[in-house]
């Protein structure tokens, strides 16, 4: 094929399964799809979701069981092969099952659905063939209408897996919004990500602490000294008064504006030079607060307080970034 061939045949199967997406809002997004959420919601109080399916459609339904398990709905992937071979001991009297195939004809199930059914197991069915002996034994049916798959053939699954794929985001998105999932309890399902940590690492897991890192100098402090203190530890000190409280703070670039205006810098004392309007943070804030106060204010570090305004700690938006909080 030419260039422009191989972009146009690329183009077409994108157009197919957009297609069947199409088809899928218009067609599967019924009443049985309204039972299915509610079923779902009521198993789960005390129960898992337990999905099904075998080669692609195994495939689509381990991404369906993650999907909904990271939006706040427990679910399962099981294997209906290695089911019948021990693995059915997962599924419990509470559980609800989603068997996932295409044609609803596949031996895997012949042994399985009736095994389920006997003991009670509520079952939904997503298949593109709403006469198959899989959505006769099914309690609610998902239609899937899949009129051809994106493959020329029209036999590799590509149409039916992205719908069905669709199908499960659109279960797991409704039930997280029925079960009233806000962004910090995803979070919590997420600790190791860049969304967690946004929503529940905080300053004090971050900050730097002890005299080697805290940087501090008294108020009648020389300017030497002040120099001294903000080039060994990362450009910034803070700066406090007779009571140890944060007065202000002195910063690489304020140093570089002292030199621009001054011949004689050192003339002055901490008091004389330092910002005495000096941006702050406590230990219990979360890191990302950190983050986002030193971006609207362009700067690189914020001295940690006390309730009395006592430096006890310093974060660094390198630090930040390293955790990929920002």
């Amino acid at each position: 094929m030419s260039d422009k061939e191989i972009i146009e045949f690329a183009k077409k199967t994108i157009r197919a399964e957009i297609e069947g997406l199409h088809r899928l809002e218009k067609d599967a997004i019924d009443q049985n799809f309204v039972r299915a959420v509610r079923l779902i919601l009521d198993k789960t109080r005390f129960g898992r979701v337990i999905v099904t399916g075998i080669g692609k459609s195994g495939i689509v339904g381990k991404k369906i069981a993650a999907t909904l398990t990271s939006l706040g709905t427990p679910a399962i992937f099981l294997h209906p092969t290695e089911s019948l071979h021990g693995d059915l001991g997962i599924v419990g009297k509470n559980d609800v099952v989603i068997v996932i195939s295409k044609s609803g004809e596949s031996d895997e199930f012949v042994m399985l659905i009736p095994l389920l059914k006997k003991w009670g197991m509520p079952i939904i069915a997503i298949t593109a063939n709403k006469n198959s002996s899989l959505a006769q034994n099914a309690d609610i049916v998902i239609h899937v209408p899949i009129e051809h798959e994106a493959c020329p053939y029209d036999v590799a699954p590509t149409t039916s897996t992205t719908a069905m794929m669709a199908l499960g985001d659109a279960l797991a998105i409704v039930l997280a919004y029925e079960k009233g999932l806000k962004l910090q309890d995803f979070a919590k399902l997420h600790p190791g990500g860049a969304i967690g940590k946004k929503f529940w690492l905080k300053v004090e897991d971050m900050m730097l602490t002890g005299e080697k890192h805290v940087p501090v100098v008294h108020e009648d402090a020389s300017m030497k000294q002040v120099i001294l203190e903000m080039t060994s530890k990362r450009g910034i000190t803070s700066v406090v008064d007779s009571e140890g409280r944060v007065v202000g703070v002195f910063t690489d670039g304020d140093l570089r504006r002292l030199l621009e205006r001054e011949t004689d810098i050192f003339k002055f004392k901490a008091k004389d030079i330092m910002n005495p309007n000096p941006k702050t943070i406590t230990k219990d804030e979360l890191a990302i607060t950190a983050a986002n106060k030193m971006e609207h204010y362009g700067i690189t570090a914020l001295i940690v307080i006390d309730e009395e305004r006592h430096p006890i700690g310093i974060i660094h938006l390198h630090d930040l970034m390293r955790e990929r909080v920002v």
